[in-house]
């Protein structure tokens, strides 16, 4: 069976390779699920694809990434050792956004156009507008960012009263 997965996995690497995508190494990626790519599009070693992917044009991936039921906009960078997991809620990562190292983005992150996120960032259930940033080692948990914010070192939005989750704001401009 495992052979028979790796005959199916090189296969579906041609598929994208002969549609333009650049793989590092066509024997080291697994889609398990519906893979969508735009063009100019380049996938390092070790990535893990699973549910709906949606890839705009230009996106580059970086080694050992997972990404399950997320649509990423043209121009997206999502550095190595980044986690994505929409699960059943999805994750949308807007145009010419920067992800990870090391990032986390979960079910209900919405990052709209140019939104870093650094090493070590954790995103749930949250919207970041445009220009946002969370350089690093932040957790952001039911909140709604607004636009130019940079979302400082060892922040957190601990918003949960041990009973019930309540949303956190911050502003436009707020650094």
């Amino acid at each position: 069976l495992a052979d028979l997965e790796r005959r199916h996995q090189r296969a579906l690497a041609e598929v994208m390779m002969e549609s333009g995508v650049r793989l590092a190494d066509p024997s080291r990626i697994d889609v398990r699920g519906e893979l969508q790519t735009g063009r100019n599009v380049e996938i390092d070693v070790n990535c893990v694809f699973e549910g709906r992917v949606q890839l705009g044009d230009n996106v580059r991936i970086g080694a050992n990434c997972c990404i399950r039921n997320a649509s990423l906009g043209d121009n997206v960078v999502v550095h190595p050792f980044t986690h994505i997991d929409g699960e059943a809620l999805g994750v949308k990562v807007g145009a010419g956004s920067l992800i990870g190292p090391f990032a986390r983005l979960r079910p209900g992150a919405e990052l709209a156009e140019d939104v870093h996120i650094g090493n070590f960032v954790e995103v749930k259930n949250s919207t970041l507008a445009r220009g946002a940033k969370a350089n690093h080692l932040a957790y952001l948990g039911d909140t709604t960012v607004g636009e130019r914010v940079n979302y400082g070192a060892g922040s957190i939005t601990a918003n949960y009263d041990g009973a019930n989750k309540h949303r956190t704001v911050i502003e436009a401009d707020v650094h």
